[in-house]
């Protein structure tokens, strides 16, 4: 699995003019799914996202989690995170996992999210064109693989 993790002030994702999930300060996180993404993947990036340690403290040292700073979490399933570049100029997505496979282990990972985090946590609509509107504090961005462990 892969996450492509963002603090944000607020976010939101619209579906056909409709905003179907939004929050205030926290964690927009874009996921993408692979073949082969066990269990133990989806675990190790919930554990990974709800305690990463990007918020400031007093002191403005970022030192608290999403969890520790009271936080919200948006999370949105994005099948190109799995793009490859490597030959011509039109990105091949054949490493991302079906639909059938993928939509069952995004719902999972944002179930075990909603258990970690201990509060729910909006998703987009998966497999929908959606549009995405954010505003970047910082800007942080990571990018965490599960497969590397980074």
């Amino acid at each position: 699995m892969r996450a492509l993790v963002q603090r944000v002030r607020e976010a939101s994702v619209t579906v056909e003019r409709n905003v179907i999930g939004a929050i205030g300060a926290g964690v927009l996180v874009f996921v993408g799914v692979t073949d082969g993404d066990s269990n133990d993947d989806r675990d190790w990036l919930v554990h990974k996202v709800v305690n990463l340690r990007i918020f400031d403290d007093d002191a403005g040292v970022m030192n608290r989690s999403v969890r520790d700073s009271g936080g919200e979490i948006l999370a949105v399933s994005q099948f190109t995170l799995h793009a490859s570049t490597k030959k011509g100029a039109r990105p091949s997505y054949s490493a991302a996992a079906s639909p059938e496979v993928a939509q069952p282990v995004f719902d999972a990972f944002v179930g075990a999210l909603a258990r970690e985090l201990g509060r729910q946590v909006p998703t987009g609509v998966f497999g929908a064109h959606m549009q995405i509107v954010l505003t970047n504090d910082g800007p942080v961005t990571l990018w965490i693989d599960s497969a590397t462990r980074e």
